[in-house]
């Protein structure tokens, strides 16, 4: 129990410095894959909402300026349009919960997803960049989960998930908030629902901020 406060304290120093890391090198050809990545996760949360309210997919681009478009026809348009940010925010929170428990392997997660990834290419993505990028990214994914130990594979799969979670913050911050203007999800909804794209806006941050609270709350009190 006296080692408690210690191990708390350094918790917190080892988060504050990862997340440091992270913010500084963001616009780094390090961190770089990972944003593409999170990209990814964003068009793909649009096809499932899609697939899930009745509509389909017809295909997935991506492109080296961390843009992307999900291509859907049918469904619910609202849940579609919802579930980019937001999608993408769950994957990146469901990420660092897999990394923080002990009872996860994360080299099978990480295995899965890079399997995943090269299969989601295969079959939905359409532009050459994503298509050298996805079957890149994936294949690395699958040697990196064989070829790393646990500790490796968690701080991977930590990474994947906290940088997703920024994005996302970032991602609504600067598409929305900053440029309302641009013909983004929310804009997109503003239309559909004649609600003002900045009230999604704010409200889509709002959530984001109180999922990065609720994870780094959980992660703090089980160091």
């Amino acid at each position: 129990m006296t080692d408690t406060p210690n191990r708390k304290l350094k918790f917190v120093l080892g988060f504050a410095v990862f997340f440091a890391a992270l913010w500084f090198m963001w616009d780094t050809s390090v961190v770089y894959p990972l944003k593409i990545f999170v990209v990814l996760l964003h068009e793909t949360s649009h096809a499932i909402a899609s697939v899930a309210t009745g509509g389909g997919i017809d295909k997935i681009t991506l492109d080296p300026r961390q843009g992307g478009a999900c291509y859907c026809f049918g469904g619910n348009a609202f849940i579609t349009l919802t579930a980019g940010y937001l999608g993408s925010l769950l994957w990146g929170a469901a990420m660092v919960e897999g990394a923080r428990s002990k009872k996860v392997r994360t080299d099978w997660v990480n295995g899965f997803i890079g399997v995943m990834v090269v299969l989601l290419t295969a079959f939905f993505v359409r532009s050459g960049f994503g298509l050298l990028f996805g079957i890149a990214f994936g294949l690395t994914m699958v040697m990196a989960a064989k070829k790393m130990g646990p500790t490796m594979n968690r701080g991977l799969l930590f990474t994947l998930g906290l940088t997703s979670v920024l994005y996302a913050i970032l991602d609504i911050k600067s598409d929305v908030l900053d440029r309302p203007h641009l013909q983004s999800d929310a804009a997109m909804l503003g239309e559909l629902t004649h609600v003002p794209t900045l009230v999604y806006g704010v409200l889509w941050i709002a959530i984001a901020l109180g999922v990065a609270f609720l994870l780094l709350k959980r992660a703090y009190k089980d160091a």
